[in-house]
């Protein structure tokens, strides 16, 4: 028991997926060593599941780019200070923002001079851009917590208290991936050639990328009439987007809709064509050659061109200090060359071979028990507040 003589209270704020999956963990870690904690604020499906009571829906704080926030604004302003308000009645012990930085660091900053210790699990992009920026996280964070090992020599140089902590990802998913218990588990020929298409878990996302990739899709079947697909959708609101996409296309392909299962989707296919961002990291982990695209709001992609200091976008281009999956962004995405790139990484033995090999490096290197090396890092924090 604490010093207060009440249980812990823990607040997180996650804003998409990704960060879902990582507070999860998180709470049952902690949950381990303080089992009659309180879990507050923000999350999705998994940390609800977890034990997290959730103010708001985790979907109204996912936005992508930087243009098209605007159109959100007001209502992540209202949801931010409802919460800050919330959270300085509650007193929480301890605050931790999972990703989702432009939400979460305002709400550390609050609630930091409000005398609250704050923690931010995942870095933001500051190695690659607005590397100053770790100036404002100094002011708002006690404790940062990063995914890769590259990510800690920026806030050590600034004098931010970092700990490298891996990806529960890198921890959960099985080095040697079973490529045919996978197959089973959807109905695949465990002899066909499956490429899997990943064009995101977000509305914007989906407007963006679903009709291109499935226009990649059909000119790689034009040239390989034996390929099927799979698309796994994030939920029932992009299911119903992606089959509207499929149906005005008017393409006919042999693909798969799957509801969830990404998983299984990577672990049975061949090869994927994947949107940037933490699916990248999850295509690595599975050890599946794979081609990255994105494309966002045409200003939004000029901002960043400018501001990006790093060659590469793709997690695992960034974890290996090379091009190991090609990357096609905005105009370059296209269905030709996107199409032919995927179908290299099919027919060439050997690309996939050395793709493996670097993808079991990384994939090792990551491996460091995420979820308990971040309760630890929070417990300590905790202690050194006099909280635990």
């Amino acid at each position: 028991m604490q010093a207060s003589e009440r249980p812990l209270c823990v607040a997180l704020v996650a804003g998409e997926a990704s960060g879902d999956t990582l507070g999860a963990g998180l709470i049952k870690a902690l949950r381990e060593r303080f089992p009659n904690a309180r879990f507050i604020g923000i999350g999705g499906p998994r940390m609800q599941s977890a034990g997290l009571v959730s103010q708001v829906p985790m979907e109204r704080l996912s936005v992508m780019g930087l243009v098209e926030v605007l159109g959100r604004l007001r209502e992540l302003l209202r949801i931010r200070r409802e919460l800050v308000d919330f959270l300085r009645q509650e007193k929480p012990d301890v605050f931790i923002g999972i990703d989702a930085p432009d939400f979460t660091l305002g709400v550390e900053r609050r609630l930091r001079d409000a005398g609250i210790a704050t923690v931010h699990y995942v870095s933001p992009s500051v190695w690659a851009w607005r590397e100053k920026r770790v100036l404002g996280i100094k002011q708002s964070t006690d404790l940062m917590l990063t995914l890769f090992p590259f990510e800690q020599a920026v806030y050590q140089q600034h004098g931010v208290m970092v700990r490298c902590v891996g990806h529960t990802l890198a921890d959960e998913i099985p080095l040697q991936p079973d490529r045919e218990a996978a197959r089973r588990k959807l109905g695949l020929d465990t002899e066909a050639r499956v490429l899997a298409l990943m064009p995101g878990s977000r509305n914007g996302e989906l407007r963006k990328l679903g009709r291109l990739f499935l226009d990649t899709a059909n000119w790689c079947l034009q040239r390989d009439p034996g390929l099927r697909f799979v698309l796994p959708c994030a939920n029932a609101e992009r299911r119903l987007q992606m089959e509207a996409i499929l149906a005005e296309s008017g393409l006919t392909l042999p693909l798969t809709l799957l509801d969830g299962q990404a998983h299984e989707a990577l672990a049975s296919c061949d090869a994927v064509l994947i949107a940037s961002g933490t699916a990248t990291l999850e295509a690595m982990l599975f050890k599946r050659p794979m081609v990255v695209a994105y494309r966002m709001a045409g200003l939004t992609f000029k901002i960043l061109s400018r501001l990006v200091k790093v060659e590469y976008v793709a997690l695992p281009n960034l974890l290996a200090g090379r091009e190991v999956a090609p990357e096609f962004l905005q105009d370059a995405a296209t269905p030709e060359a996107m199409g032919a790139a995927l179908l290299e990484r099919l027919q060439a033995t050997d690309t996939r071979e050395q793709v493996m090999a670097d993808y079991l490096r990384l994939h090792q290197m990551l491996r460091r028990d995420a979820d308990q090396a971040a309760a630890d890092a929070v417990t300590e924090l905790l202690i050194a507040r006099g909280r635990a």
